[in-house]
C-alpha cells in the first residue's frame, strides 16, 4: 500500500523538532550542524530572532489578500531589489521554479511582441538545474530528471557548460536568449569563471539575446555580494531568485530589465505569490543581509571554511579528491561514493547533502562564524579517516 505522504523522497530517518542559528534539534534528541540550510534556503540559521518577530508581527495583521489588490510589503521589497540589482521590476513567485518559468514567459513574450515570435529558443548548458517543472527539466536537459516525462518540452538547446565557443556556434536565427547558472548546483557545485559570464553578456549583446541568470541557490548574498554577477562585473537581463529570498519561508522572484518587461495584466499571475506573509520573510532577510558587514562576514568565513576544505582534500586523498566551490557554496568530490560520506557526517552530527558529480555539498547558514567552521571540520576529518581505513 503506498504512504499516505508521495513517496517522491529518500528521506533520513530523522525528524527535526526544533532549531536555532546553525543548530537542528530532531525529537529523538539529537542535535546537529546544519551545513545543508534546508538546501540553501535558511540563509539566517533556524529561527533569526528579527525573521521571528517580523512574522508574528505580520501573522496578527493579515496573511493574505491576493493579487488583485496592492500588496504594500511587495511594493517596499521590489524597491530595495530594483536599488540593490541590474533590474527595474519584480514578479514575485512561491519558489524557484516559478521565477524561471516566468523568465522564460518574459523571453517568449518579447520577441513575440516585437514581431519575431520564432526566436524563442533558449540556449542552456549541460548539467544544468532550473527547477521540477516540465520546462526547467528541458531547460536543466539532464537525462535522470526528463526520464518518463516525454515529450520533451521544446525550445532548449544545450551547450558545454563554460565553452564561450559552443555557445557562439550554437546561436541560430531562432535563438533569443542564454540562460546559465552562474554556479551550477545541483550539478555538482562548478563555478563559472568571471570571464565566462562575462563573455556571455558579450555574446548576448552582439546578438540581441537576453542573458537570464539562474541565482536561486546561489543568490542572496551566498557568495559574499548579494548575487554573483557582481563579481564579473557585469549585469543579466532576467534573473530568477528564490531559497535564501525568505529566509525558509517560500518565496520566489524574477527580476528584469525595463527593455524585456513583456508582461502586462492578463499574461501572468500568481494565487500565493508575494503575499502579506512572504513580503514580511523576504523583507526581514534583507534587513539582516544589506546590513553593513554581512557580506564582508560572509566572504570571510567562506575563505576560512574553503582553505580548511582545502587542507582536508590534501590530508585524505583516499577518500576525497577535489574541493570547488565560491563563498559558502562549496563542496567535496569523492573518491567512493558520496552517500557514503553524507551518513558518516549525518552519524556524528553535521548534515551535508550529495550532489551530482559525486559530491558532498556544503551549503550553510550565512550567519556561521569560525567555531561552526572549526566543528565541522573536525566531523569531517573524523568521517574521512574512519572512510579511509575502511578501504585500506
Amino acid at each position: 500500500m503506498i504512504e499516505a505522504v508521495m513517496p517522491t523522497y529518500a528521506r533520513a530517518e530523522v525528524a527535526f523538532e526544533t532549531g536555532e542559528g546553525a543548530y537542528l534539534t530532531a525529537t529523538d534528541g539529537r542535535r546537529f550542524l546544519d551545513f545543508g540550510a534546508g538546501i540553501a534556503v535558511t540563509a539566517l540559521g533556524h529561527c533569526h530572532p528579527h525573521l521571528v518577530a517580523a512574522l508574528r508581527d505580520q501573522a496578527g495583521k493579515l496573511w493574505h489578500c491576493s493579487n488583485l489588490y496592492r500588496v504594500p510589503g511587495q511594493e517596499k521589497l521590489a524597491e530595495r531589489m530594483v536599488d540593490a540589482t541590474f533590474a527595474d521590476t519584480v514578479f514575485f513567485t512561491n519558489s524557484g521554479a516559478e521565477a524561471m518559468e516566468c523568465g522564460l514567459k518574459i523571453i517568449r513574450r518579447h520577441f513575440d511582441q516585437a514581431g519575431e515570435p520564432e526566436r524563442y529558443r533558449v540556449i542552456c548548458c549541460a548539467n544544468a538545474f532550473h527547477g521540477r517543472t516540465l520546462a526547467t527539466i528541458a531547460a536543466g536537459g539532464q537525462s535522470h530528471l526528463l526520464d518518463g516525462f516525454d515529450p520533451v518540452v521544446d525550445g532548449f538547446d544545450h551547450v558545454a557548460f563554460g565553452n564561450l565557443n559552443e555557445m557562439r556556434a550554437a546561436i541560430t536565427p531562432a535563438t533569443g536568449a542564454i540562460l546559465v547558472e552562474p554556479i551550477q548546483g545541483e550539478g555538482g557545485i562548478f563555478p563559472a569563471t568571471m570571464e565566462y559570464l562575462k563573455g556571455l553578456r558579450e555574446i548576448a549583446d552582439e546578438f540581441g539575446l537576453i542573458l537570464f541568470f539562474d541565482e536561486v541557490q546561489s543568490g542572496m548574498g551566498r557568495s559574499g555580494k548579494l548575487f554573483v554577477y557582481e563579481w564579473a562585473g557585469i549585469e543579466p537581463d532576467v534573473m530568477a531568485v528564490a531559497k535564501g529570498l525568505g529566509g525558509g519561508f517560500p518565496v520566489g522572484a524574477c527580476l528584469v530589465r525595463e527593455k524585456f518587461a513583456s508582461l502586462v495584466p492578463g499574461t501572468h499571475g500568481t494565487t500565493f505569490g508575494g503575499n502579506p506573509l512572504a513580503m514580511a520573510a523576504a523583507n526581514a532577510v534583507f534587513d539582516v543581509v544589506l546590513t553593513e558587514g554581512f557580506l564582508a562576514g560572509v566572504e570571510a568565513v567562506a575563505t576560512r571554511f574553503r582553505a580548511s576544505l582545502e587542507a582536508l582534500v590534501a590530508d585524505h586523498p583516499g577518500v576525497l579528491s577535489e574541493v570547488r566551490g565560491f563563498g559558502l557554496m562549496q563542496a567535496v568530490k569523492c573518491v567512493g561514493e558520496n552517500k557514503a560520506l553524507v551518513s558518516k557526517l549525518f552519524d556524528r552530527g553535521l548534515l551535508a547533502i550529495p550532489a551530482g558529480d559525486n559530491v558532498v555539498r556544503f551549503v550553510p547558514p550565512l550567519i556561521i562564524e569560525d567555531r561552526h567552521v572549526d566543528e565541522a571540520m573536525t566531523i569531517l576529518d573524523a568521517s574521512c579517516r574512519e572512510l579511509g581505513e575502511g578501504s585500506a
